[in-house]
């Protein structure tokens, strides 16, 4: 089983370390903030003597691997750290292999391979060693980020309403950097247990909760053509943090849900919230109506008029301004007839 940021976070508190940690794959972020949990395992008064960070690129591996097999200056452990480790070539990085194979009991050695896997056969094949622990990263799917923010809320014991939840995704997607420090703001002013509101996205990281994709796709569920255009015109206004491109890649999602729930027999709110995994009646609700006023042939009339505004909004076809051609997308799915065609 793989291992995952937040047991390798507990073994590291619990101090329960390996010789050697390979941490690699695309995520950059998540290495980033291993790397500083390891920094911590040496106190700030003994790090001259016993941590030692070295830069792939600007040192060889010999000398990495003397430093690695030296004692520690008077205590239990010494920490090395190679960064940027995905810049070295497959036969490079291979030779680490000699010392992971056989590494000194009394050395920490972490070998980062920030946003890619890393290379070399000998290597990877020392790293399955019982003494030697591998974290690999992987990129979060858009739809894995709803989960994310809920895992590290709760981590901040915090909990939060589903609205405010979909505001902080389509407003920041998978930047986990960001991601984190807005949570991390938010547990700095928010009291413990607290539930994150709408009111406190707007108010504290500046989300509008008015204007945002959460309630465009709830205005065009129920045909709320006054509010669709309002919102719109909000886009258009702050074009900055409003790109069409992931707002329309949010609307494509939410149509497809209605085309699985158009083929599902059960279409009661009860069901729709196991079938798209819910937690909150609002979001259920949301379906319901999009499947009252959105019939199967609209709905695939809808996906086909995304799929032209994204291949238009990024020049193919098209030249015009991406909020123009967004404004009648909206309108094209607000009246979209629904009859296929002979």
């Amino acid at each position: 089983m793989a291992l995952t940021f937040d047991a390798l976070r507990t073994m590291l508190s619990a101090r329960q370390y390996k010789a050697v940690y390979l941490l690699h794959g695309e995520e950059g972020y998540y290495i980033d903030r291993l790397v500083e949990d390891f920094e911590k395992i040496i106190p700030e008064d003994e790090r001259d003597f016993n941590m030692h960070v070295f830069y792939a690129p600007r040192v060889e591996p010999d000398t990495v691997m003397s430093v690695c097999r030296q004692a520690p200056f008077g205590v239990e452990r010494q920490l090395v750290i190679l960064k940027e480790a995905q810049a070295l070539k497959a036969d490079e990085l291979n030779r680490y292999h000699h010392y992971v194979e056989a590494p000194n009991p009394q050395t920490i050695f972490v070998i980062c391979c920030r946003g890619e896997k890393a290379k070399g056969k000998d290597l990877l094949a020392a790293c399955k060693k019982p003494h030697v622990e591998v974290f690999e990263t992987k990129k979060l799917y858009d739809s894995q980020i709803k989960q994310e923010i809920q895992r590290c809320l709760s981590a901040k014991s915090l909990s939060a309403d589903p609205k405010a939840i979909d505001m902080l995704a389509q407003h920041i997607g998978t930047d986990l950097s960001r991601l984190y420090n807005e949570i991390d703001k938010l547990a700095g002013i928010l009291p413990p247990r607290a539930k994150v509101t709408p009111e406190a996205v707007e108010q504290h990281i500046g989300i509008s909760k008015e204007y945002n994709t959460f309630e465009l796709i709830e205005a065009l569920a129920f045909k709320d053509s006054l509010k669709v255009f309002t919102i719109v015109n909000a886009f258009r206004s702050n074009p900055k943090g409003n790109p069409t491109i992931p707002v329309a890649a949010s609307l494509f999602g939410f149509f497809s849900d209605l085309m699985i729930l158009h083929y599902t027999p059960d279409k009661s709110e009860r069901s729709i919230m196991g079938v798209m995994k819910l937690k909150a009646t609002i979001q259920a609700r949301r379906y319901m109506a999009g499947l009252q006023n959105y019939n199967a042939f609209k709905v695939i009339e809808i996906i086909h008029a995304l799929r032209d505004f994204d291949c238009r909004v990024k020049g193919n076809g098209s030249r015009r301004n991406e909020y123009e051609l967004f404004h009648e997308l909206m309108y094209h799915i607000l009246t979209a007839p629904g009859t296929l065609p002979v």
